[in-house]
């Protein structure tokens, strides 16, 4: 079985050095870097223009921000929209939370080695697990209760079967697939077959979100393992 074509992507960062040596690292691994922008406007523009499979996008630049630049490009509508993988230099940075929550896929810090960038980007076609569920939690456990006016992905959990809320909220409190099979005595094909049905009743796009949701919903609550 093979691994199909690789990823298209994206670089948006308002430094060049960091677009230059992301560009050379996932170019000598094969993936097709087919634009860098320096602001969000350029990443904007370059997505409409080559459509890409990923951004990884800075969140800090001049003019449109990364925050911004995502929340347009993920509601794209003449194609189906790539994915958006955020650059920072500190994990638990609210404007993460915030692009989370505006529909990026995860993030990775910028000091990110070159063999977790490769395999970051791999994934991107996947939505699956572009960034820890684990870290992700500790994210929006730090922001969650500060953003609740402005919170982008509330969903009703009611669409959801009674199995389905407890996937959930395990995989909101961070566990893996192998971990939520160990857990429901599943296999991990049913576990998959689980967590894709709660993202395509939620609207949802990634396990990031799900974690997200999970929070803003009460389903897990901040510094807890949810309503058991």
């Amino acid at each position: 079985m093979t691994a199909g074509p690789a990823p298209r992507v994206v670089i948006a960062d308002d430094q060049a050095l960091v677009r230059t040596g992301f560009g050379m690292i996932l170019t000598a691994d094969g993936i097709d870097v087919v634009a860098q922008a320096a602001d969000g406007e350029e990443a904007v523009a370059a997505v409409e223009r080559t459509r890409p499979d990923l951004v990884l996008m800075d969140i800090r630049m001049p003019g449109l921000d990364g925050l911004e630049a995502t929340r347009r490009i993920v509601a794209g509508t003449d194609f189906e929209p790539p994915r958006v993988l955020i650059l920072t230099t500190y994990d638990l940075d609210r404007y993460v939370y915030a692009a989370l929550t505006a529909g990026a896929s995860g993030f990775l810090l910028k000091d990110v080695t070159p063999e977790h960038l490769v395999a970051a980007v791999r994934l991107a076609r996947t939505g699956d697990a572009l960034l820890a569920p684990a870290i992700t939690r500790r994210l929006v456990e730090r922001f969650v209760t500060q953003d609740t006016g402005t919170a982008a992905l509330h969903r009703d959990l009611a669409v959801l079967t009674p199995r389905e809320r407890e996937v959930l909220q395990a995989l909101g409190t961070g566990l893996s697939n192998t971990e939520l099979a160990h857990r429901f005595a599943l296999s991990e094909a049913t576990v998959k077959t689980h967590v894709a049905r709660i993202l395509a009743k939620l609207r949802l796009r990634d396990r990031a979100q799900a974690v997200v949701v999970a929070y803003e919903t009460g389903l897990v609550a901040p510094g807890g393992g949810g309503d058991h």
